[in-house]
């Protein structure tokens, strides 16, 4: 009976087929980073904002004010908010009497500036209601910190939904996570769209968070299961479209005017992926693992008609793994040497990529002024990333592109911090090599964790591992904010120190350059004594791991 490989290879590793089913889930990166960085613009600051001061509303409304001439009459000559030290704005403690002269309504308060400042009661007004969730729910002043409260809340949708929906993907299988998973974007993203207060808000915001990362990591894992070895590089090229997401997302932001529709914009699309449930098969690696070798056989009958071949007569059945299936556990990636070696590193580079890459992306800033265009700038830096690995990983195998990124991304943010204030420029300049080497670290991650992990455990260790990129995320904000308040620059020695860390620790992964996927942990065990140091080709795999 031919191995699970052995039938790929006649039915066409990375034919017509392949490249179908690579183009439709790959729209998928495009959705999931609209949503991983929508919040800078659902919650971009309002234009003008201000307090309006008890008693204001009645005044403007007997003088038939406009907001404009309400603020002026009621606001700029007491001389607006002010940033208090404990942080919430305050404004002068007074109450308008209704029935002030509308044409000089601040003559009897005498010398304004001498007024007693207090927080604002009289609720806040915009200029543009509703243009964002700031302008939506308040989130100004002393409430201001809970626009970063949602972005943490989303992070801890990315955690969960790693936990959750990998233990139910390596259990239930890839197709049905990924449409739950789709769905449960879609019906989440509209009810975040119209949430009646910011508790709703968060809620769905989690849900939706959750959900998304189902979508991505499920997709991913699917690219990878149905190629050749020597097609893997997909896994790099699908990092693509989470790029021109990045792209795109400013584009929508100005063309919608209303952080509304543009939360539906990045919503709605994960209902068309419901669609692939007709075109898009279960993983045939994944149901060679639960004994459904009829159902895998079929597929790749499909597979090789698509791709314009035929599988031989003999090909009646796949082998299929010894290895029992049990539910999936953490304690399974971490019971055997090889196993919680790779779990341990790849855990500790998915954590220092994600915390780097968001610490320079926050820090570098790239340019001042339009918001629109200082985000587009920031995502076109990341695309030379996906074609530097594209061009080596398969020259140079999986490990030195890992461990020279992260190195260089070390030496950037370490030579950056002592370069002097007065040449901006070079600073700049380094800290974007920074930021370019540190994502295509975080790419090549991706691909090496899918490599590392039998096809039993593969989507629960995957995700399981990325779980901590949203750790990460949690952090990076408040460590690099605390840090620069003792130094400024001490946040890029601690990077500098983590990505060196990280560049050494990959070294003592196995090279997975040219192998079959790992079908077993046997397999997993076996990858060090199939390649040398140099990374030479592995060795005929034992025949009691067919797949």
């Amino acid at each position: 009976m031919p191995s699970f490989d052995e039938v790929l290879k006649e039915a066409g590793e990375f034919g017509r087929f392949q490249k179908r089913v690579f183009f439709l889930l790959s729209q998928t990166g495009i959705t999931f980073s609209s949503l991983f960085a929508s919040v800078v613009f659902l919650g971009r600051a309002p234009d003008s904002f201000w307090c309006r001061i008890p008693g204001a509303a009645e005044l403007s409304e007997r003088c038939g004010w406009t907001l404009e001439e309400e603020r002026n009459f009621t606001v700029l000559s007491l001389h607006g908010g002010n940033g208090s030290v404990s942080g919430a704005c305050e404004w002068p403690d007074v109450t308008w009497d209704t029935s002030a002269s509308c044409a000089s309504p601040l003559a009897r308060y005498g010398n304004h500036s001498s007024l007693p400042l207090a927080p604002c009661r009289g609720g806040w007004v915009y200029q543009q209601p509703h243009a964002s969730i700031v302008s939506e729910y308040d989130l100004v002043c002393g409430n201001a910190w809970m626009l970063d409260l949602s972005q943490a809340i989303l992070n801890l949708g990315f955690l969960v939904g790693a936990f959750i929906l990998g233990y139910a993907a390596d259990r239930y299988g890839r197709i049905p996570i990924y449409l739950l998973s789709c769905l449960g974007v879609g019906i989440s993203g509209i009810i975040v769209a119209f949430s009646p207060n910011f508790t709703v808000f968060l809620i769905f915001r989690f849900l939706q968070g959750m959900f998304g990362k189902g979508t991505w990591m499920t997709c991913y894992v699917i690219v990878t299961e149905i190629v050749g070895s020597d097609q893997r590089i997909v896994g790099i090229v699908i990092q693509i479209f989470f790029t021109l997401g990045i792209l795109i997302l400013p584009g929508i932001a100005y063309l919608i005017p209303t952080w509304q529709g543009i939360q539906l914009a990045i919503s709605l699309p994960n209902f068309l992926f419901l669609l692939y449930y007709w075109v898009v098969p279960e993983s045939p690696r994944w149901l060679l693992t639960r004994k459904k070798g009829e159902k895998a056989l079929k597929i790749m009958r499909n597979i090789a008609k698509h791709n314009g071949k035929f599988l031989s007569p003999h090909y009646s059945e796949i082998t299929i793994s010894n290895e029992e299936v049990s539910n999936p556990s953490f304690l399974d990636l971490v019971r055997t040497p090889q196993m919680r070696r790779n779990t341990l590193i790849l855990m500790y580079a998915w954590f220092t990529s994600a915390l780097i890459y968001q610490g320079l992306v926050m820090r570098l800033g790239i340019i001042g002024g339009n918001l629109y265009l200082d985000f587009f700038i920031s995502g076109a830096v990341e695309l030379p990333a996906a074609f530097l690995i594209i061009v080596t990983i398969d020259r140079l195998g999986r490990r030195l592109p890992f461990a020279t990124s992260n190195l260089l991304a070390s030496v950037a943010c370490l030579i950056t911090a002592f370069l002097p204030e007065d040449i901006p420029w070079l600073k700049t300049t380094l800290a974007t090599l920074g930021r370019l080497s540190i994502t295509i670290a975080f790419e090549v991650v991706y691909l090496v964790n899918s490599e590392l992990y039998p096809t039993t455990l593969r989507n629960f260790g995957v995700s399981l591992c990325s779980s901590l990129c949203d750790l990460g995320g949690i952090i990076a904000p408040f460590l690099l904010f605390r840090l620069a308040a003792i130094w400024l620059e001490l946040p890029l020695i601690i990077f500098s120190i983590l990505a060196a860390v990280c560049g050494l620790l990959v070294l003592l992964l196995p090279e997975t350059k040219g192998i079959s996927l790992p079908e077993t942990v046997a397999d997993v065990e076996q990858l060090h004594s199939h390649f040398g140091k140099c990374g030479k080709k592995r060795k005929q795999r034992d025949t009691n791991s067919y797949i």
